[in-house]
C-alpha cells in the first residue's frame, strides 16, 4: 500500500476488493500484466455496452473518438511501479464520465504524479500481496480516484454510482483471473 499511497494519499472515491491464494507474492503480482489476464468475456460485453452509443455514432458518420481505438482495457494504463513482490500500480487520467473517456495518456508515474489540470479525474489501480495467517497469500486490489477541482467531482460523482455496482465486478473477476494465471505459472 505504499505506492498508493504516495500516488494519491488523498481522493473522493475508493473501491477494495480481495481474495484468499495459495499463490506466491511475486506470481501474483507478474500475472497482473501478464496479456490476456484481464480479458474477461464479462467485462469485455460491459465495456462494450458501455462504449456503444460513442461506437455507433462513429459508424453512422458522426463525431467519434472510440471509432478508431480498441475497446478500454489495461492498456490505457499507465504503470506507476512496483514494490518487489508487495505492491503494482497503475494509473489513468481522464473525464471518464464522457462517452469518450476523455483519457489523457500519462508517459510515466512523473507526469502522472504532476497532472493538475482542471476538469479531469485522476485514478490510481493497485494489486497488492499480504501473508495471510492461515497460509497462502491476501491478493488486494484498490481503486482511488481523486478528482481535480469541484466541476470534475460533480460530474464523476453520478458516473462513479452508476458503474461502481459493474467495476467492482470486474475487480472481482479480474482477482480470480489473477490468482488463476498466477497459480497456472506455476
Amino acid at each position: 500500500m505504499e505506492l498508493m499511497e504516495r500516488l494519491m494519499p488523498q481522493y473522493q472515491f475508493s473501491e477494495k476488493h480481495q481474495l484468499l491464494t495459495p499463490a506466491q507474492p511475486g506470481a501474483l503480482l507478474n500475472a497482473v500484466l501478464q496479456p490476456g489476464v484481464s480479458e474477461d468475456p464479462w467485462a469485455r460485453r460491459f465495456i462494450q455496452l458501455r462504449e456503444l452509443p460513442d461506437r455507433l455514432r462513429g459508424a453512422l458518420g458522426g463525431r467519434s473518438r472510440l471509432a478508431t481505438q480498441a475497446p478500454f482495457g489495461i492498456d490505457n494504463f499507465t504503470l506507476l511501479g512496483r514494490d518487489a513482490d508487495r505492491e503494482i500500480a497503475l494509473g489513468l487520467v481522464g473525464k471518464f464520465w464522457q462517452a469518450d473517456y476523455g483519457q489523457v495518456r500519462m508517459a510515466g508515474p512523473d507526469q502522472f504524479a504532476n497532472f493538475n489540470e482542471p476538469g479531469f479525474a485522476k485514478l490510481v489501480l493497485n494489486f497488492s500481496t499480504r501473508p495471510a495467517a492461515e497460509g497462502g497469500t491476501w491478493l488486494h486490489t484498490e481503486t482511488r480516484v481523486f478528482c481535480n477541482d469541484h466541476a470534475s467531482l460533480r460530474r464523476f460523482t453520478p458516473y462513479w454510482w452508476l458503474i461502481r455496482p459493474v467495476s467492482g465486478l470486474i475487480r472481482q473477476r479480474l482477482l480470480a483471473r489473477v490468482r488463476n494465471a498466477a497459480l497456472a505459472a506455476y
